[in-house]
Order: C-alpha cells, then sequence, then structure tokens
C-alpha cells in the first residue's frame, strides 16, 4: 500500500500521469486524448471503495474531451493544469472542513477522538477529520484529541501519531478495542470524528474498518459522530451502503504486524521487522472498510457546510446539499 487517504489516491493519480506526460509529445488531440484515457481507466482499476478517484477521473475527462483545439499539446497540458488545480482545491475544501466543523462541535474546551488516518498524509494537505481537529487547535478549543491505532494497518498509530506530534496537538493513543470503556470514563469527549472514502446518496458511509462500531457506541454513549469528508466524497449515484463495493485486502495484515526494531528506533536507525503474530495456517478476514448506516450518524460536514437530516428523518439528503438547498 504505497498511497492511501480517499482524497490523496485521486490527486497521486492525477498528479502521477501529469508528471507522465509533461515529457510526452501528442502529435495529434486524437492521440493525446487516447493515452491520457487509457491511463486513467488503468488507474481507476487501483482501489474500488474511494469514490474520489473515480471523481477526478470524470473530471479528467471531461476536461480534455471538451477542450477544441489541433494541437495536441494543448490536450496535454489542459490536463496537466486541471491536475494542478485538483491539488489546490483540496487544499482549500479541506480547511474549509476544518472550519464548518470546529464551529459545530463548539468553542469550549473539548475531547474528541479520531479513527485511521484523515490528515495531511491521506490529503492533499490539512486534513478532512484531523481537519477538523487541527481548527479546534488553532482556535484554542481542544484540549486533547484520542486517537485510535486502526488495526490492522495501523494507520493512527503511525501516521496520525506521526502528525500530532509534528504540531504539538495535545493526544493520547487508544486501542480500538477500548474506545467504548473510553468513552464511559471520559465525559469531556463532545464527539467522535471520522473521514470517508464514499458517502452515498442517503448518507451512508464507507470508512476505514472500525468505524461501523464507533459509530455504535457513540450512540449509545450519546456522543457526537461526525463524518468529515468533501463533495468529492460524495457519490449520488449510488443510493446506499448496500450498493458499495468494500475492498478486501491481504490476510497476511492481520496475519503478521510489521515495525521499525526498536532499539534501532532509539539509535536513530530505521530498520523494519516484520512479526508473525497469528500461528502459521491461521486464516482472516480483512475487509479494508466497513459501512455506517446514515441512521447513526449525527452530521456530515463538506467543504460547503454542515448537513443534518430533516426532523424525524433517518436518512440524509445528500442530492439537496449538492445542489445548494
Amino acid at each position: 500500500m504505497q498511497t492511501r487517504g480517499a482524497p490523496a489516491i485521486a490527486i497521486v493519480a492525477a498528479l502521477s500521469l501529469a508528471a507522465e506526460l509533461s515529457s510526452m509529445h501528442f502529435d495529434t488531440p486524437a492521440s493525446a486524448r487516447a493515452h491520457i484515457h487509457t491511463q486513467l481507466d488503468y488507474l481507476g482499476t487501483s482501489r474500488p471503495t474511494a469514490v474520489n478517484l473515480f471523481d477526478a477521473i470524470a473530471k479528467l475527462k471531461h476536461a480534455i474531451d471538451t477542450t477544441i483545439t489541433d494541437n495536441g499539446q494543448v490536450v496535454r497540458d489542459t490536463y496537466v493544469q486541471m491536475a494542478e488545480r485538483m491539488l489546490d482545491a483540496d487544499v482549500k475544501d479541506n480547511m474549509a472542513i476544518g472550519e464548518h466543523g470546529a464551529q459545530l462541535i463548539g468553542s469550549d474546551k473539548v475531547r474528541v477522538l479520531t479513527h485511521c488516518n484523515t490528515g495531511t498524509l491521506a490529503t492533499a494537505g490539512y486534513g478532512t477529520a484531523l481537519g477538523i481537529v487541527r481548527s479546534l487547535h488553532a482556535q484554542g478549543s481542544l484540549d486533547r484529541v484520542y486517537f485510535t491505532e486502526t488495526r490492522p494497518y495501523n494507520q493512527g498509530a503511525r501516521l496520525t501519531a506521526f502528525e500530532l506530534l509534528t504540531e504539538e496537538i495535545p493526544a493520547r493513543l487508544v486501542c480500538d478495542s477500548a474506545v467504548s470503556a473510553l468513552l464511559r470514563s471520559d465525559p469531556m469527549i463532545r464527539a467522535i470524528v471520522v473521514g470517508a472514502d464514499r458517502v452515498a446518496a442517503n448518507g451512508d458511509t464507507a470508512n476505514k474498518i472500525g468505524t461501523y462500531q464507533l459509530a455504535i457506541t457513540a450512540r449509545y454513549h450519546g456522543c457526537q459522530f461526525i463524518v468529515a469528508a468533501p463533495t468529492t466524497s460524495v457519490d449520488l449515484h449510488t443510493k446506499s451502503g448496500s450498493d458499495i463495493v468494500i475492498e478486501e485486502r491481504n490476510e497476511a495484515e492481520i496475519l503478521v504486524q510489521s515495525g521499525f526494531e526498536r532499539q534501532g528506533v532509539l539509535e536513530g536507525r530505521l530498520e523494519r521487522v516484520e512479526v508473525q503474530v497469528a500461528p502459521v495456517g491461521t486464516r482472516a478476514w480483512n475487509p479494508s472498510f466497513d459501512v455506517t448506516p446514515a441512521e447513526l450518524i449525527s452530521a456530515i460536514v463538506t467543504e460547503r457546510g454542515v448537513v443534518v437530516k430533516q426532523p424525524g428523518a433517518s436518512e440524509f439528503d445528500m442530492a439537496g446539499h449538492m445542489c445548494g438547498e
């Protein structure tokens, strides 16, 4: 797994092709379009669950297909410029998500919990759910953020920990299985804030495995459960979570753990080692994502604002939000 995080997957895919194109010459618009379409279709086979990638592919194809020119290089340059604009737009969108989410949670001192990694390392910059954490911290409203280790790939323990330490944001790492006990013991936790790989038209949300159980325990403990996602993560063609394809990954990610040898880290050397956790021959089920029903979600925060359900409704009207209603 070289690139992860739904927004980052889309941006890296777009820019990787832009980098390739920058050294290529096309004699005709048709040859440029054919090459770009082929490469984008190939990139689209990489990850099935995150919708941002497919949204970016559709926009990039439209940009080059509607460019009127008899020069193949103009088609190429149109693509590169569009990819660069996507990079800039993602950062701006994330900062807006952070502001809207921080306003929703409140201005007094609060504690929140987040899952997986949804920060700079998962986006073009700033982050979605972690962007809300950053905004709370920037406005002086964050007392502490708890973050899960996020088994089995440990994105929280490895990546979110790095981002929070780097920015000196007060934080505590917790085991995935300790969240319910934590919510019972710490009444200052105002909300659980997570990202999204795909939001269906009714608000059902696919996100990193373990998100669904966090929503269940949030509901039981009377804690807000907030999804932070750019509108590029909203898929109006997917009516509900039952239509979302869930990627299943290699069993080895559960059976074998990797990390840096501790003494080497203390001495400034990074030596990655693998450790067999389960007995050889053990089988495992390793879905990369799960789907949280809209009924369990308190609000969905996008760059456009905060989406809530109508009184008495169990689902969100994401189409209305996307149309500006």
